[in-house]
């Protein structure tokens, strides 16, 4: 498949020292909806910035659609949509003047039946003579989008796009952004939302100070680093795990109702029987049990753990 992003060897140092990225390689596909995840200051925004144009690099190559971002800047640039993170309109502006303005920044034709959908999907139709003060935090961040939009890019990257908004806007968000998909944008979003990436995204990259320390398909993700538990509620308390139960991964809650045995879901063989035959071999009786797979949240903290 052809990348729409090709990222190789990217660095980013300033003057004091500091070391934003550190060789990142990245190929980011056409089409689909690509999770950028990691800490505070782990480069994300950098990473974004860079390939919008915002930020030069040190050293490295950034193509876009293949149009190098230094050297044929103006194409490149024309490929990518960017909601930032931070509100970036003239407050003083109406919604309809803003989008047609940022329409015309591209040198693109007036196109009124385009900036209309754009207004009506987000729900900002009947606020488009309204002033951009007057609206709220969330209609604030369904203007930025429609801005980003309004030159039909083929590229739009999503900046924690819905940080601070209410589940509903959240909601409506994805929706278009789903939709958006089916037409062959290409998503980038980094988000703080763990849940929304993975529910959203079709493959996950973390990045952990300015180094890629993972990029895979979130399916393949979740099914090879997850772990899977198996949480048991017990009869009678148990004072303290056996010693005969010590090769089995196992934690006891504080007041011993709770016998929780973690595993790997990918190791052979389905090790839950021979678990419960060597607790009922010690006569330990349970009332109730219960599976949980690991959540993306988990996987993505022990990989940055792991990254220190």
């Amino acid at each position: 498949m052809h990348p729409v992003i090709s990222v190789a060897g990217l660095t980013k140092a300033y003057p004091s020292g500091f070391q934003a990225l550190a060789g990142v390689d990245l190929s980011i596909n056409q089409s689909e909806i690509f999770a950028l995840l990691g800490p505070n200051g782990a480069g994300k925004t950098t990473l974004i910035s860079i390939i919008c144009g915002i930020v030069n690099p040190s050293d490295g190559s950034v193509k876009v659609n293949g149009h190098d971002i230094i050297k044929d800047y103006r194409a490149a640039r024309s490929q990518i949509g960017l909601v930032p993170q931070e509100l970036a309109v003239s407050m003083f502006e109406t919604v309809w003047a803003t989008v047609k303005f940022s329409r015309g920044l591209y040198g693109k034709p007036a196109n009124d039946a385009w900036l209309e959908k754009i207004l009506r999907d987000l729900s900002l139709w009947d606020k488009k003579d309204n002033k951009i003060m007057a609206l709220s935090g969330g209609m604030k961040r369904r203007v930025l989008i429609a801005k980003a939009l309004a030159h039909e890019p083929k590229i739009l990257f999503l900046d924690e796009p819905t940080a601070g908004v209410d589940v509903e806007l959240r909601q409506e968000m994805w929706q278009m952004i789903r939709e958006l998909r089916k037409t062959g944008v290409t998503i980038i979003l980094t988000t703080h939302y763990i849940d929304e990436a993975e529910e959203m995204a079709d493959r996950i990259g973390v990045i952990s100070k300015g180094k890629i320390i993972l990029v895979d398909e979130k399916d393949a993700l979740m099914k090879k680093l997850g772990k899977k538990q198996l949480s048991l509620q017990l009869q009678e308390a148990l004072p303290e795990i056996p010693a005969v139960l010590s090769h089995y991964s196992l934690s006891l809650s504080n007041d011993g109702l709770t016998l929780t045995f973690s595993f790997d879901s990918q190791q052979e063989g389905n090790p839950i029987p021979s678990f419960l035959k060597s607790l009922a071999e010690q006569g330990i009786e349970f009332k109730d049990l219960q599976t949980q797979q690991s959540s993306l949240e988990d996987i993505f903290v022990s990989l940055v753990g792991g990254a220190k």
